[in-house]
Parts: C-alpha cells; structure tokens; sequence
C-alpha cells in the first residue's frame, strides 16, 4: 500500500502537472471506485469545468482544491494497496485496470488505475465540510511534518498502551501516514524491537523514533518513494528507496551496520522486519 512518501511524491507531480487546469469531463469506468456522490453522473457534473487550484496531503490521502467561478469544492483520492494517479496524453491505450479518467485540455488526462479495486474517489461539494463526507480523515492523528508531532505528542499516543510498537505504529490515529514499510525502517532507525510494548518506552526512545520516522520518510521522499509492486509516480516512474531501505523486504540478507541477518516475523497479521543485533528491548539506537 503506498505510504505517506509515495503520495507525497504523487502529491507533488500532481502539483507540478495539473495546477491551473481546467478538468473538461471525465468517465467513471467502474462505479464503486466512486465513494461520493453515489451518483457517477453527480460526480461527472460536479468536477466538470472546474479548475484544480492546488493539491493537499493528509496522511496517505490526497485532496485537491477544486475552483470555479462561484464556488470552491474537494476531489479527494485513496489509493489504497494498488491505486495509481497517472497523467497521460488522450491517445495513450488505456489499462485494462484504470477506473476513472479525468479530461483535460490538449487532450490531457489524469487517469486512476487498481488493479485491487480497493481504492476510491470522492467529490465534496461547496458548502460541505470535507471530514462529514471523507470520515477517515477526522480519525487521523497528527502528520509527522506537523508542528504538532512532538516528542510529547507521541509519548501520548503510547502511553499505557499493552500493544507491541509496530503495530501501533500502524494505527493511523497514533502517526498519520506510516504503514509498514516505514515503520520498520524507523524502529531500524531508532534500534527499538517491533515486538517492545508501547508502555515499556523510555522517553529518550520515543524521542529517538520520532526523529527516526522524520528522517526515514524525508529520505524516502527525495527518493519518489518505494515501488516493491504497484507503486508508480504521476509520471509513471518507480519509487527507488527499497535500493537502500535498512531492513524492509530484506529478510535473510547482512544488516547494512552490523552484517547480522536480517530477521522477519509477523506481527498481528503484518511482517516486520528487523536485525536482533541493532536492535533491543533496550533500544541502543546507534543510527543517525
């Protein structure tokens, strides 16, 4: 599933690309993918001649601020596990996985392809408050580039919480944005075990993973993210981070610190990759 680095970098070609235009039509080719309104043809007409003034991130979903000349409304998109955002010329052959097309000028279009269907699309209109209609965002916690992601911010999220680190770190109301990948990395990072409970943290050590998932999810970004399967930037282009991801899908390979094997265990229904030499209950936290 993409993670806050790769919308990020969607986020960012979408901004380069697509500001100022004018969206001209669109076609829905699989309804479902069309959370809101629950008519395609009321989603159609309301994107309709709008221009797309900027786009927002909030934690893994992107929302992009719709203007016309009487009103301001919200497109908001999840990709999900598979969910692609590409912008391509009219001509293009179209995927067999794409689900909604948004048309442009010079036959311009954003097209959003999943293969697992499990992404979705919404239209907020003028008027309306964008968390009563995307209701996941009001659930989220605090963005990692936030000011408001302190080190005592996240000491209260954990606190008193009997669930191992990782799997909270999982939880979008504990860190907005952070999924699996990045996770990993940072517990790396921080030299925290995925399996130390949450009210078993040290302060020192939730200062160390705050500042270890700011530096995992900054490198990943200059990176344009991960592609390990579906992921791909607005451009089409993969995600070049797993090249020199720490522990994440390197199961069985040296530490690139310590040359210990990288171990993998799962963790409420989810991988986790760490090195049992670099990392500990103790959580030493060697690495800048």
């Amino acid at each position: 599933m993409p993670e806050l680095p790769e919308v990020e970098t969607v986020r960012k070609g979408l901004n380069q690309l697509t500001l100022n235009q004018k969206i001209t039509g669109g076609d829905v080719l699989l309804n479902r993918t069309i959370a809101y309104p629950f008519s395609v043809g009321e989603f159609v007409d309301g994107i309709n001649q709008n221009t797309i003034a900027t786009w927002h991130r909030r934690g893994k979903y992107l929302l992009a601020e719709l203007s016309s000349p009487l009103s301001t409304s919200w497109l908001g998109v999840h990709l999900r596990m598979t969910g692609q955002l590409l912008w391509v010329h009219r001509d293009e052959p179209l995927h067999k996985h794409t689900r909604v097309r948004l048309f442009f000028g010079d036959r311009q279009e954003l097209r959003f392809v999943d293969q697992r269907t499990f992404g979705k699309i919404w239209w907020v209109p003028p008027g309306v408050a964008v968390e009563s209609i995307m209701t996941g965002l009001a659930r989220l916690a605090a963005d990692p580039f936030s000011p408001e992601f302190t080190v005592e911010y996240l000491a209260s999220k954990l606190k008193n919480r009997r669930r191992p680190i990782k799997t909270a770190l999982l939880d979008q109301s504990v860190v907005a944005g952070l999924g699996n990948i990045y996770a990993d990395e940072a517990l790396f990072k921080s030299g925290i075990l995925p399996e130390t409970l949450c009210i078993d943290l040290q302060l020192k050590q939730i200062e160390r993973l705050r500042k270890a998932i700011i530096q995992v999810l900054e490198t990943s970004i200059q990176a344009g993210g991960t592609t390990f399967s579906n992921f791909l930037s607005v451009k089409g282009v993969n995600g070049n981070y797993g090249g020199v991801a720490w522990v994440y899908n390197r199961a069985g390979e040296p530490c690139r610190v310590c040359g210990t094997s990288i171990q993998r265990i799962r963790l409420a229904g989810r991988s986790s990759h760490f090195c049992p030499q670099c990392q500990t209950l103790g959580g030493v936290g060697r690495r800048d």
